[in-house]
């Protein structure tokens, strides 16, 4: 299978991150809040959603390096060279971001999330509901 497909942006985002080098290496690292700006005419794909939620934010990392295949986990030279896909860089061929955020507040088409790790102006493609039940394999489930 090769050729393109189409993705377009639902919205984006409005994050105190302006360079590569001040995001934190993971979402969940930041204690900081950041907006997303969804676009009208997808506004009321936000219906159904509330503040404390825990949801899922997929992003494209527009900035990232797509020519890499291989890096040192989290930036460190001391680290082995390992292939992208056994990491979370966000320098890859298809620069998709997948995050775990919570929801602080909504308004209207703005949701202010904690725990996004996403560059200020980042294109948002899509946003899922996190659910226990769903999200974590039955192996895990298994041993609680």
């Amino acid at each position: 299978m090769t050729g393109l497909f189409e993705c377009k942006p639902i919205g984006f985002v409005l994050s105190p991150f302006k360079e590569k080098g001040d995001t934190p290496p993971q979402g969940r690292e930041n204690e900081q809040s950041s907006q997303i700006v969804i676009f009208p005419e997808y506004a009321k794909g936000l219906d159904g959603l509330s503040p404390g939620r825990q949801i899922f934010v997929i992003c494209w990392f527009d900035r990232s390096d797509r020519h890499v295949i291989e890096v040192h986990p989290r930036g460190n030279p001391n680290a082995p060279l390992t292939g992208v896909f056994n990491t979370r860089s966000p320098a890859r061929p298809n620069p998709v971001s997948l995050t775990l955020v919570i929801i602080e507040s909504i308004k209207d088409n703005v949701l202010t999330v904690c725990g996004l790790d996403a560059l200020d102006e980042t294109p948002v493609i899509d946003i899922k509901p996190y659910s226990r039940g769903i999200d974590e394999s039955k192996q895990f489930l298994k041993t609680e």
